[in-house]
């Protein structure tokens, strides 16, 4: 159950400081034989702040429940 807190916590962490990540995807648009044209994307994946806050909280709750069950 520790394992299981701290990594909630460290997880929570993170969220709060990197609000979200972008990543590029290549798309093939047109592939005629030997012609292939393809475009990148630039894509984003965000979450909100509240996400953050409720995963750390809830490291919060199985650390602290973790150290009464011992």
């Amino acid at each position: 159950m520790k394992v299981l807190g701290i990594a909630l916590v460290a997880v929570g962490i993170l969220m709060l400081v990197f609000r979200g990540f972008s990543f590029t995807q290549e798309k093939k648009i047109v592939d005629i034989g030997p012609l292939e044209i393809n475009q990148k994307q630039k894509k984003s994946v965000d979450w909100p702040l509240y996400a953050g806050i409720i995963t750390l909280g809830a490291g919060v709750v199985v650390l602290v429940a973790a150290n009464k069950k011992a």
